[in-house]
């Protein structure tokens, strides 16, 4: 039994291995199997490991779609938490502990498929994540460039007519620059509500060993707003990676202000006025590479 739930991803099903059923009844009375899906069962300590909960699906219905933050976690955000697994399938079945099962109709043209799962295509996933993650599944999205901005149009436009569209659509707007987060997010309204303009989001600078992206540059100013968003209080690598970046920037001649979450929803007006500073600043004083041209 260990050698099959071995082969098969930490999953066993019923319907493939006839021949066992009276052993896969023992040890689920023995409390040595749990079932996962009608028909499919996993070792305990795997039970509450949501990749075993997905691999399971497959198996318990070859033709069921990963929804939501299962999709997610198996097409652009691995790192996405995953509580239950979120599946469509072709006709009603029993509900299981750690799943959330329904019928919904999925066009097949938002359809995925990757060693053996069917899954919501990633433009798709991020539109069903604003229910409940708001932008941050679009956020994360642009940045892992696993969809674009006309791959979520086309998605949204093939889902018209659900329930919530005219808030996706509103979030789908709102990304017309490409945030990369929603401290970003959050900068972008600030610049546009304050009308500031000659800007770019998530602008290429190649650099000594790989290419820098400036999270808001006035390419023409030289000046660049990097934004801290939550990641960099806790991934160190990006913490260094930034402290590297915005070294380049510097010796490159560019300016740069930094700015993080906090400092956006509470001081807004201080950050906008710091922007126009820098700008007005740029015009009378240019640097050294600026005069060289």
């Amino acid at each position: 039994m260990a050698a099959i739930l071995a082969v098969d991803g930490g999953v066993i099903a019923r319907r493939q291995h006839p021949e066992l059923a009276s052993t896969l009844d023992w040890l689920v009375r023995q409390g040595r199997l749990l079932p996962l899906l009608p028909g499919v069962y996993c070792a305990p300590q795997s039970a509450s490991d949501a990749r075993t909960r997905i691999r399971a699906v497959p198996v318990w219905s070859p033709d069921a779609v990963l929804l939501g933050s299962a999709a997610a976690a198996v097409s652009f955000w691995p790192a996405v938490r995953v509580g239950a697994v979120e599946v469509s399938a072709p006709t009603r079945r029993a509900a299981a502990e750690g799943y959330q099962l329904n019928q919904r109709r999925i066009p097949p043209d938002l359809i995925e498929e990757r060693r053996g799962l069917r899954f919501t295509t990633p433009a798709l996933t991020a539109l069903d994540l604003c229910a409940t993650m708001g932008g941050d599944g679009i956020d994360t999205l642009l940045r892992s460039r696993a969809a674009t901005l006309e791959q979520l149009h086309l998605a949204l436009s093939l889902t018209k007519t659900r329930r919530g569209n005219a808030r996706r659509r509103e979030l789908i707007l709102d990304s017309r620059d490409q945030p990369w987060s929603a401290a970003e997010r959050r900068c972008h309204q600030l610049l546009r509500e304050a009308g500031i303009t000659g800007w770019r989001s998530n602008l290429a600078v190649p650099g000594p060993a790989s290419v820098y992206y400036i999270d808001v540059a006035f390419e023409q100013a030289m000046l660049a707003l990097e934004i801290d968003g939550r990641l960099h209080e806790t991934d160190r690598e990006i913490f260094e990676t930034d402290r590297w970046r915005q070294n380049h920037l510097v010796l490159q001649g560019w300016r740069v202000l930094r700015y993080t979450w906090a400092m956006l929803q509470q001081h807004p007006e201080v950050v906008v006025e710091d922007v126009n500073r820098a700008l007005a600043l740029r015009i009378d004083f240019p640097t050294r590479r600026r005069s060289r041209r």
